[in-house]
């Protein structure tokens, strides 16, 4: 049976919105990094369901990846930020032509003796057209080079652009662009205030604590450390992915930080729970963002060898959880299932 834990401790509706943790165990082995999925909790099951496994389980428990929901409140502080890294990058005259006739000499054919012959002869003669063309900058440029790194053998910080502005009031054009660099992970921080109104709920937000400090410990394996378990993060209203809030990757609980004395005071209730205990966690996903995660054309069916293909759509309408998003049109409908997505 799924075990649920949740905060507050109250009955679940159609209407309930509430963020929904369910632990993962992570492999890392396959070319595909995929992760082991628990399908032990369907993510469309129903809320009232989820709400009568909860109330089933009223001792302490430890949740792991076989068998671990957490239902916790919306957060007060929802946000999400997607970025990509671009950085300034500069390629000056010489360099660029440098580059291209490198390039064109590289890329010469040499199965052919004679083209070779001609193809080289072109490239050193551009290059031959180029030194003499540009011959008295060039050569005023490497003797600057060469008198700046022999001062900077004295410990000075000199560079060729500073020689240059101060004698000529001018540098190398560096032809700046800002270039894509890489992709980003995203993280996400919460924080929930948690004031148990009694034994149960006390019970609820032991065992919340308890496995959520489990699962991201790392686990030890003779000689070798294994990668803790991992989250799956959900906004959900009812039995349902919430309609607008973002959608999260798989994530990683990277921080979690506990406040035992949430009123800035040490109280607790006479079986010493605290009265006020505040709960703060960091996740960052596994891997970035992609364009094709957001997905318009999902309901869009597929014909291969004549077949058509539904299975996507079946699977969905099914309450299936698949991994493609939805988020597109479908004929004249708008399908706006998912949100914002990611």
């Amino acid at each position: 049976m799924t075990s649920v834990l949740r905060y507050p401790y109250e009955a679940l509706t159609e209407t309930t919105d509430y963020l929904q943790l369910t632990i993962k165990s992570y492999s890392g082995a396959n070319e595909t990094n995929t992760l082991i999925e628990n399908t032990n909790f369907g993510t469309n099951k129903s809320a009232l369901d989820v709400s009568n496994t909860a109330a089933s389980s009223l001792k302490p428990a430890q949740l792991s990846p076989e068998n671990g929901v957490i239902i916790l409140p919306m957060p007060s502080n929802i946000e999400d930020t997607n970025s990509v890294s671009y950085d300034g990058d500069t390629l000056n005259g010489i360099s660029a032509k440098a580059f291209e006739l490198t390039k064109g000499a590289m890329g010469t054919d040499l199965s052919s003796f004679s083209g070779a012959k001609e193809s080289i002869e072109k490239q050193i003669n551009a290059l031959g057209d180029f030194l003499e063309t540009n011959q008295g900058g060039l050569k005023n440029l490497a003797i600057q080079t060469l008198a700046a790194q022999a001062v900077n053998l004295f410990g000075a910080n000199i560079s060729l652009n500073q020689i240059l502005a101060r004698s000529q009031g001018k540098i190398l054009n560096p032809n700046m662009e800002l270039l894509f660099n890489n992709v980003t992970l995203r993280t996400f921080r919460f924080s929930f205030k948690m004031t148990p109104r009694d034994e149960v709920e006390s019970l609820q937000v032991k065992s919340i604590i308890r496995s959520l400090k489990k699962n991201m410990a790392a686990k030890r394996a003779d000689l070798f450390l294994e990668t803790p378990n991992i989250f799956e993060l959900e906004y959900k209203k009812g039995n349902k992915l919430h309609p607008f809030l973002n959608r999260f990757k798989q994530c990683a609980l990277s921080d979690m930080s506990v406040n035992y004395t949430g009123e800035n005071v040490y109280a607790t209730y006479s079986d010493g729970t605290p009265i006020s205990i505040i709960m703060n966690l960091t996740f960052k996903e596994l891997v970035p963002i992609y364009e094709d995660d957001y997905n318009d054309d999902a309901f869009n069916t597929v014909t291969e060898n004549d077949v058509v293909s539904r299975k996507f759509d079946d699977a969905y309408k099914k309450g299936i959880p698949q991994n493609r998003m939805v988020y597109g049109v479908t004929g004249n409908q708008q399908n706006n299932v998912e949100g914002v997505g990611y």
